[in-house]
């Protein structure tokens, strides 16, 4: 990639990301949001966070040497962290330092 290609390429992707983070205050503002969009609003989250879930699971061996529990403990500690504290970051994090504890040290 030539210096130019490589500064046409960075700009696109701020102008898109840009694009994407003000058009929705562009298109509603002064206007109550549609109800499709509460909907999404309130739907997607839960969606993307099964779909995270299902991802990282997907090749979790039940029957093989640990049977998972590595994997069974550190979502535990994430949903305790959460319930506990309301803080997504810290849930986040401490369950993947305690999974990589886990498969590093223990399993």
């Amino acid at each position: 990639m030539t210096t130019l290609q490589m500064y046409m390429t960075v700009t696109l992707c701020v102008l898109g990301t840009q694009l994407t983070r003000w058009l929705p205050f562009l298109l509603f503002s002064g206007r109550r949001t549609p109800p499709l969009v509460e909907y999404l609003g309130k739907a997607l989250p839960g969606a993307v966070f099964t779909l995270l879930i299902v991802y990282c699971l997907r090749h979790t061996d039940v029957l093989g040497g640990s049977h998972g529990l590595p994997e069974l403990i550190a979502m535990a500690a994430v949903v305790g962290l959460h319930l506990w504290k309301r803080k997504l970051l810290l849930s986040v994090a401490g369950g993947t330092i305690l999974y990589m504890a886990l498969v590093q040290l223990v399993f």
